[in-house]
């Protein structure tokens, strides 16, 4: 990790920041909304004042075959390696494009999440973000779909619990879109709570409140549908009434966020409301369940988020929330 020399205030730790430029490189169709251009309109605000002198950059690395395997079956890793390799232009296992590095870049990206555990599990960071692509959550154990490879998230919370013995991992996803794929891979699994709020109906159709979990994980995933239009108080409203308390019972080690910013007002890919202010608020509303429960450990990692301009500013309010610059209600 290059440490640099962050600026603090009352000795509080610095933000990890998670980049490459290895993720430039995962190349999409001229004209897909998930390009390139989306790194370059995350880093626009974070590398500047007033939050660079509030984040150290975290050295991204590649996910270990271990980690992968954690998560997704060996098959399917093998198909992304090969069909890639073969210059393919989309994964046979569903609606996932790619190029000639994006298996490098979804190795890098799975593996950098990973490293930004590592970072807040060492308590050398605060918390962390994770400015990465291919984005992770709709990819399943045995395929990627929907813009995504590997499932990044969930290959965090399989490292969080298995190299730093955090048992419980609660996964926060405001995404517009259900993350089917972090919630099929924890389904029957109590020891990690998985909420999301998303637009229904909208792609791809799965995350109805029904679907409570099975087996041994019956009660740990919460899905709150919302329709067209919802905004603050539907969508900050349901983590306030339903994930609060979960959370409080539940009791995480750590908490990681999918931090989807196509629900951002305006975004081409979604029609939900909410505003800078509104992800800075819910930052804090994950930031203080994470304070109270798991010494303040956060990672979140981008998921969604197609507007060029709303993404920027999205993610900098996200960020500077992480980084202390923000305080809940939108007041800095």
């Amino acid at each position: 990790m290059d440490a640099g020399k962050p600026q603090s205030r009352g000795g509080r730790l610095p933000t990890g920041l998670v980049f490459d430029d290895l993720y430039r490189l995962h190349e999409t169709p001229q004209g897909h909304p998930e390009r390139p251009q989306r790194c370059d309109a995350m880093l626009a605000g974070l590398l500047a004042p007033p939050l660079a002198g509030r984040i150290v950059r975290i050295e991204a690395r590649d996910a270990t075959r271990d980690e992968l395997l954690a998560v997704h079956d060996a098959g399917y890793v093998r198909t992304v390696r090969d069909e890639v390799a073969a210059g393919l232009s989309g994964l046979s296992t569903g609606d996932t494009a790619i190029g000639l590095h994006s298996y490098a870049a979804a190795l890098r990206a799975a593996g950098g999440v990973c490293a930004a555990v590592d970072a807040v599990a060492a308590g050398v960071v605060a918390n962390g973000f994770c400015a990465v692509r291919p984005p992770g959550h709709h990819a399943s154990a045995g395929g990627g779909m929907g813009f995504c490879v590997f499932n990044n998230v969930a290959v965090a919370a399989r490292r969080a619990q298995r190299a730093h013995a955090l048992a419980k991992v609660l996964i926060v996803d405001w995404d517009v879109h259900h993350g089917n794929g972090t919630q099929d891979i924890f389904y029957e699994d109590p020891s990690v709570l998985f909420f999301s709020t998303h637009q229904w109906p909208l792609y791809p159709g799965s995350g109805l409140s029904g679907e409570t979990g099975r087996g041994a994980g019956t009660g740990a995933t919460i899905n709150c549908p919302l329709p067209a239009g919802s905004g603050r108080e539907e969508i900050l409203g349901a983590m306030v009434e339903r994930l609060v308390p979960a959370a409080d019972a539940f009791g995480p080690d750590i908490v990681l966020i999918s931090a989807g910013f196509d629900s951002r007002a305006g975004d081409p890919l979604g029609q939900f409301l909410l505003t800078d202010e509104d992800f800075a608020d819910m930052t804090a509303l994950v930031m203080d369940i994470a304070r109270r429960h798991a010494r303040g450990r956060v990672v979140s990692t981008i998921e969604g988020g197609y507007r060029l301009e709303g993404l920027s500013s999205a993610v900098a309010a996200h960020v500077r929330t992480l980084a202390g610059l923000c305080r809940a209600n939108g007041s800095r």
